[in-house]
């Protein structure tokens, strides 16, 4: 590998190669997927080489070379022979500079391949159209399902055809499970994991079987063989006399040796993911009875005064003992309480002296008494239910800042308010799950976002545990670290711990080996990377390859693309047998060219693909990388 300086182009020409613009965390990532598992020459741009993930970059294998320039000009373009490149992958900067340098680009290179990343998702549908040959990702929508579903606990889903493809583990597989995604589960040595791993022919069940039962019922080691009749309780003993044949020794000493290496694998952890389709897309949304116990309990906060309760006790007995003074000398339940809700609103007609001396008030001194009682009561109510009238007015306004509520319960903290916090925030309240944010940055892109969905935002930067108990962290069911800063997000997670032991924690963390440790020590926590969920969708979008989502393996990363058969391509003539041998590679779904549906778990292995026909695979990030790779050796 060499490495440049400023403004100087590569020493040695270079052609064929793919350029990646940014020294960010997406671009480390990237770089490493494209090396290792694609197997190309890349050349990377980076504003300081001395800054961010940089230095990391340049000592990668593999990296044809690393250029220096302030900023992606005509001429850093030039120094990256983008003539010559086949593609470009802008990781890095705003929307608006991704846009105009894949502009500048595309007319260097007219048939150059373009990724760049944006996050504004409409605008980026917008940009592929002007470009001829780009697509336009957003890294943080890419990995804001991940941090939900784990948020949540459960596996995040990828909609194919109308269905929702998701990850299940032991127990919660079904028999009609499409593939399984991985075994030897261990969660404290999640190396041990293998992804996609070599599938046993369907007959091998059978002829296990075969092997296993004899003419008269299936062989035990030690010559016992089972009665076959129900409910016998008689077992065949071998003669003492008979000495047993060789070709039968060894038949029994295969299955003893079975049998110890099953109990001895028994021991070792061997958890199982199958991936299944859901026809609905589950929701995790709040019931009414639990919103209005929420909403009483948020209102009951105007009474925790002391003083406030014993005054507004005092005043509700006060009421109360007028009312049935009312009562009592009227025998008229309606008239009582028109009269006492009017008398509380201070509204109430009172009599005039004629009309007492002339015997017409309305009625006696008991009942004058209660009437003012129940006046006096009013002028201590009404300031109260104003404030309330108000709190829950504004409060429902949208783009209103709002702190979390005495009644906010089970609910998931959110810290940060970065592009993927406020990705996260934001599919969460979608799902119907209440949200509270929070941010030390007044300035954050994010808190305009979640506060016009109406989402609480605790601002400062104070030490976590005050930030975290005004988010009402005694109360909230997860905590989703997700800052830039892989120390910041431990610190959130374990202060959160210290404050509720039963709270979830899923945090964002770049280090592999830091999050390895992560989920050894922590129980009920996940750790999640950003820049891991989203590069291999950025590498295989370089490549010319829809992506349609990933499915995460606790760190590790499971890729659901969909191909389509064009004539002159590699897939026409392949069949299942012929896609699934680089490995790590299923074929789960195929389309055939005539029909509309999806057929699931295709059961003929033998045919051949025609000209638009349509394909889903579930793929590791080499095993998808292997396949592109023999698919553009036969175009």
């Amino acid at each position: 590998m060499t490495s440049e300086g400023w403004g100087t182009p590569p020493v040695e020409p270079i052609s064929q190669h793919y350029i990646v613009c940014g020294g960010n965390a997406l671009a480390h990532r990237l770089v490493l997927e494209l090396v290792e598992h694609y197997e190309v020459p890349v050349v990377v741009l980076v504003a300081d080489r001395t800054r961010d993930h940089a230095p990391h970059i340049e000592q990668l294998p593999g990296v044809a070379a690393v250029v220096e320039y302030g900023s992606i000009t005509d001429e850093a373009l030039r120094a990256v022979s983008i003539e010559t490149a086949r593609g470009l992958a802008l990781v890095e900067g705003s929307d608006q500079e991704n846009i105009h340098a894949a502009l500048s680009a595309q007319g260097h290179n007219p048939k150059l391949r373009i990724v760049l990343r944006m996050f504004n998702q409409r605008l980026g549908e917008n940009i592929e159209r002007l470009l001829k040959n780009g697509a336009a990702l957003s890294g943080s929508a890419t990995a804001a399902p991940a941090f939900a579903a784990a948020a949540l606990g459960r596996p995040n889903s990828v909609e194919i055809g109308g269905r929702f493809l998701h990850i299940a583990f032991d127990d919660a597989i079904t028999s009609d499970r499409l593939c399984i995604v991985a075994d030897q589960i261990d969660r404290q040595d999640l190396s041990r994991i293998r992804l996609l791993p070599e599938q046993q022919a369907e007959a091998a069940e059978f002829v296990r079987l075969a092997a296993e039962f004899g003419d008269d019922g299936p062989v035990r080691p030690g010559g016992v063989r089972r009665d076959p009749t129900p409910g016998a309780d008689s077992v065949e003993e071998p003669e003492p006399d008979a000495e047993p044949d060789v070709e039968t020794n060894a038949v029994l000493a295969e299955a003893a040796g079975a049998a110890a290496s099953a109990e001895a694998g028994a021991e070792e952890p061997g958890g199982v993911a199958a991936l299944q389709t859901l026809p609905i897309e589950p929701r995790e949304a709040t019931g009414w009875a639990r919103r209005m116990r929420w909403r009483l309990l948020d209102t009951m906060r105007f009474f925790t005064s002391a003083r406030m309760r014993l005054a507004l006790l005092t005043a509700l007995a006060a009421v109360l003992m007028s009312f049935g003074v009312l009562w009592y000398l009227n025998r008229d339940f309606g008239w009582t309480l028109y009269i006492s809700l009017l008398d509380l609103a201070g509204a109430a007609q009172p009599d005039q002296p004629a009309d007492i001396a002339a015997g017409t008030g309305t009625g006696g001194l008991w009942q004058r008494v209660a009437q003012v009682v129940i006046t006096i009561c009013g002028i201590t109510f009404a300031p109260v239910a104003t404030a309330i009238a108000v709190e829950v007015l504004a409060s429902g306004r949208r783009g209103q800042p709002r702190n979390p509520g005495a009644g906010t319960r089970d609910h998931v903290i959110v810290v940060g308010l970065g592009n993927v916090g406020t990705r996260v925030a934001t599919q969460l309240h979608d799902l119907g799950v209440p949200v509270v944010c929070m941010e030390r940055d007044p300035q954050a892109r994010g808190i305009a976002a979640v506060r016009a969905l109406g989402i609480p935002v605790v601002l400062g930067d104070g030490p976590f545990e005050e930030q975290l108990r005004r988010a009402r962290l005694k109360h909230s069911r997860a905590l989703v670290a997700v800052s830039g800063d892989d120390a910041t997000n431990l610190e959130a997670a374990l202060e959160a711990r210290h404050g509720n032991p039963e709270v979830r924690v899923v945090v964002r963390l770049f280090d592999d080996n830091f999050a390895g440790h992560f989920y050894a020590t922590l129980d009920n926590a996940a750790s999640r990377s950003v820049s891991y969920l989203a590069a291999p969708a950025f590498a295989a979008a370089l490549m010319g390859r829809e992506v349609r989502g990933m499915l995460s393996v606790f760190r590790h990363v499971l890729l659901i693309a969909e191909l389509t058969a064009e004539d002159g391509g590699g897939l026409i003539g392949m069949n299942r047998h012929d896609l699934e041998d680089p490995g790590g590679v299923r074929v789960i779904a195929v389309r055939s060219a005539h029909s509309s549906q999806l057929q699931w778990n295709f059961p003929d292995r033998t045919r051949r693909l025609a000209p638009g026909d349509q394909i889903v695979v579930a793929a590791t990030r080499s095993g998808l990388a292997r396949l592109n790779t023999t698919l553009a050796g036969e175009d």
